[in-house]
């Protein structure tokens, strides 16, 4: 599906599915959508189908960005399963957390029974790969911290969820350490694949003035 110039009637539809699967999800939590949740919703569709496909998403703690973030990855590979993920997060295990979020949807969402594999050799904390067709080298879903090995990597859809911590971000030298690998994701980003960041400034020359 190209989404770089998707007719208003593109946009609706797929704001509609989003909203279907967020919603289905709250039901089998036992939960109600809150409205903040599906404004977040509609704000990463809407990077999707923006032509820059880049969106900066900052919220005020425990809103459940994040959250959010994760059944959007998910239902994303629902729509398109041929869709290859990267998250990106200050350390690795910040990012697998991302990654446990997304398998945990995944597994227990009533839409998504067809895309479990009946192998899970990708089923793990750090990746997984779902019924798709045949001939993509990547998993779905892969995570890698900022300082990781993403040589060679190639993805449509890279969320970077907390990129900008203390540990990254409180020295000069170390935020322009930060902003020189965050430019490496462009030789990484497939053609029309969008970029979407989560996280809350931890400095006054925070990356997300230029992210």
């Amino acid at each position: 599906m190209d989404l770089s110039h998707p007719p208003p009637l593109v946009t609706s539809v797929m704001i509609t599915a989003y909203y279907n699967f967020l919603d289905t999800w709250n039901r089998v939590l036992g939960y109600e959508t809150p409205t903040h949740h599906r404004q977040i919703m509609e704000f990463l569709v809407g990077v999707l189908c923006d032509d820059t496909h880049r969106g900066l998403l900052m919220a005020f703690r425990h809103s459940g960005k994040s959250t959010v973030v994760g059944i959007f990855a998910a239902c994303t590979l629902l729509l398109c399963p041929q869709t290859r993920i990267l998250i990106l997060s200050a350390h690795t295990t910040l990012a697998s957390r991302m990654v446990m979020h997304i398998r945990h949807i995944l597994e227990n969402h009533p839409l998504c029974a067809d895309l479990i594999p009946s192998s899970r050799r990708d089923w793990a904390s750090d990746r997984i790969t779902i019924n798709r067709p045949i001939g993509i080298r990547e998993p779905s879903v892969i995570c890698q911290g900022i300082h990781g090995n993403i040589t060679g990597m190639r993805a449509d859809l890279i969320i970077c969820d907390d990129v900008e911590v203390p540990n990254t971000s409180n020295t000069a030298q170390k935020r322009e350490n930060l902003r020189e690998r965050l430019r490496e994701l462009d030789f990484i980003l497939s053609p029309n694949g969008a970029m979407i960041y989560i996280g809350t400034p931890h400095t006054m020359d925070t990356i997300y003035r230029t992210a």
